[in-house]
């Protein structure tokens, strides 16, 4: 199914060469989809006019985030026309490419700097938003000379990161959670003390033989020019996002009793907020919020309908963790759209809990945990 869409933003400098992309983009991003029917390469005056679709609104941006299109614009050049294999270096199609890659490359040393990756803890979990103490992990691993990795592709370009003060060894990225491309993702390896990494898979030695295969130039010039914006914008995307964050959690709280934020208030990224609204099942809630693209948490576990394993690491009641629901806030979401989304889930939690006879008997002043349950 091939989808076609339009992005409403203000005009963005479009250059042939790579380089810095705008540094002040609009902040309304909207997607129309015109069609979504393959269309022929033959010109057909029988053919049916395309049915026009209403896509909901985007709030899973932990599954992975839109392509910013300053991104897209640096890596158009490299699909359409400086399409040499990087690894050609007999002629100007691989010299382009193999510049491009390089200038990639610094763009990301630049984005981790030296002051910006065996213990393995994710930087921020993608279900419930929650920043470990990387600092202090990475300081007793190092005290006791041992190997600390951190995933963070829910980290890099939305909070600081320390590589050196972090004391970590190895840092990985991915290109879709930063607002660039998928399929292409990177790895921080520490130089001094040398961490020495056995290669997984062997072939013609690209990557200096850590990661063989030719190395796909647009994906790598997208995954810089993300990492390029998200340094120049992380300041202000985080005070933007906490924002909307903020505004969305007071509405819902203020209008819905018996709501519980899921995780640690304090030490939390703004952008991924979850949310149990006791009394209603969790996935009639995403049934019921069809126009709105939520989940109830990991994308990699959507498909199974057992409680997060995240919400019951960390002591959730189980009716609670299946009430739950992760909200997604991102550099395009908007002002208006976090109003309707909170109208919508405020309308139809409402709804699902007149529906419930749990929810009538708390009303009624009935101890749910008093009564004795009988299985049948």
């Amino acid at each position: 199914m091939l989808l076609r869409a339009a992005w409403r933003r203000a005009a963005l400098p479009v250059t042939a060469a790579p380089g810095l992309r705008s540094t002040a983009p609009s902040r309304r991003l909207r997607l129309r989809v015109a069609d979504h029917a393959p269309q022929s390469a033959v010109p057909s005056d029988t053919a049916a006019a395309p049915e026009s679709v209403m896509r909901p609104l985007y709030m899973d941006v932990q599954a992975t985030t839109p392509l910013d299109p300053r991104v897209l614009d640096a890596m158009l050049p490299y699909l359409v026309n400086y399409y040499g294999n990087p690894h050609s270096r007999t002629h100007a199609y691989g010299w382009e490419s193999e510049a491009a890659m390089e200038h990639a490359r610094q763009e990301l040393e630049a984005a981790i700097q030296p002051d910006t990756s065996l213990v393995s803890v994710m930087t921020v979990n993608n279900e419930i938003g929650v920043k470990q103490p990387i600092a202090e992990i990475g300081q007793i691993c190092s005290s006791r000379k041992v190997y600390f990795h951190t995933d963070a592709a829910q980290a890099v370009g939305k909070i600081p990161l320390d590589v050196n003060d972090m004391k970590i060894d190895l840092m990985s990225i991915s290109g879709h959670k930063i607002y660039g491309p998928k399929g292409v993702g990177a790895i921080y390896i520490r130089r001094r003390p040398r961490v020495r990494v056995e290669a997984l898979q062997s072939g013609g030695g690209q990557e200096r033989g850590m990661r063989s295969g030719t190395v796909p130039t647009p994906l790598v010039v997208g995954l810089g020019a993300a990492c390029e914006v998200a340094q120049q914008e992380m300041e202000y995307d985080h005070k933007r996002i906490s924002k909307l964050s903020e505004r969305l959690i007071q509405k819902i709280m203020k209008s819905l009793p018996d709501v519980v934020m899921n995780g640690d208030p304090e030490h939390h990224y703004p952008g991924c907020i979850n949310l149990s609204f006791a009394y209603v099942e969790g996935e009639s809630l995403l049934m019921a919020l069809k126009d709105v693209a939520l989940s109830s948490g990991s994308a990699c576990t959507s498909a199974s309908l057992e409680p997060s394993y995240v919400l019951r690491a960390i002591g959730t009641d189980e009716d609670l963790a299946h009430s739950s629901i992760r909200f997604g806030i991102g550099r395009f979401t908007t002002e208006e759209e976090v109003d309707y989304i909170a109208e919508k889930c405020i309308q139809h939690v409402k709804r699902l809990r007149e529906m419930s006879p749990l929810w009538e008997m708390v009303q009624d002043g009935i101890d749910l945990k008093s009564i004795k349950w009988t299985q049948h």
